[in-house]
């Protein structure tokens, strides 16, 4: 028993230095604003993902953290310089036109933003999974939302790449317009063949799997002749 003992105590002078000398890393601030994560919020169109953004940054707000929300200049649906989720709520934000734009626009109020909540992030540019890393990098903590397949049921932009980066990731359902089951797809009933079309339930619905493979099976010829 008193080996034992003795075994301990030396364990933990020896674990001791280790330990001061983690917490000295920390009083010298070389993570300067806290723990540094990146967090996606993902899912087909009419899924909340936007509602859950707001949430999000309103818990931060809530905390007295400086935030900072930011929304692409491609997206003016419902207003030029607010996030709107479909449910209509909304809180004011910077817009951006690239995504290397944030970096140069972290200022809350005269105090430099710990949360940064970008919407719509399958419409920024390449560079949005590497601004975000930088970001976590520096100890801010990152919350992305946006499409993750585009109408045909493919990635979407820098999605798979933010998604394969986060630390979190929070997959949401719409539901099927079909079906009533859970739905993974936005399908395009409106418009041209471009990815980026900006559109509501004029043009784009929620669908299960099976009812998304069903719209996008390329539709036979009816045979307008009669036998001879």
């Amino acid at each position: 028993m008193d080996a034992f003992h003795n075994a301990k105590l030396h364990a933990n002078r020896t674990l001791s230095p280790k330990m001061h000398n983690l917490d000295s890393i920390h009083n010298m601030n070389t993570i300067h604003l806290g723990e540094g994560r990146l967090e996606v919020i993902c899912g087909p169109m009419f899924s909340g993902k936007t509602e859950e953004l707001l949430r999000r940054v309103r818990r931060a707000i809530i905390a007295h953290q400086p935030t900072l929300l930011i929304k692409p200049a491609t997206d003016t649906r419902y207003a030029v310089n607010e996030i709107v989720s479909h449910d209509k709520n909304a809180m004011p934000s910077k817009v951006v036109s690239k995504s290397k734009d944030i970096l140069e626009s972290l200022d809350v109020g005269g105090r430099s933003a710990l949360v940064i909540a970008i919407d719509e992030a399958q419409f920024f540019d390449d560079d949005l999974p590497d601004v975000c890393n930088e970001l976590a990098n520096r100890g801010l903590r990152v919350i992305v939302a946006g499409l993750d397949l585009d109408f045909t049921g493919k990635p979407f932009g820098a999605m798979p790449t933010l998604l394969a980066l986060a630390e979190e990731v929070t997959k949401l359902h719409s539901v099927c317009v079909e079906t009533g089951r859970d739905a993974h797809f936005s399908h395009r009933i409106a418009g041209g063949v471009d990815t980026v079309e900006l559109g509501e339930k004029d043009r784009y619905v929620p669908l299960a799997r099976h009812a998304f493979v069903a719209f996008r099976a390329p539709k036979k010829a009816t045979d307008s002749g009669t036998d001879g």
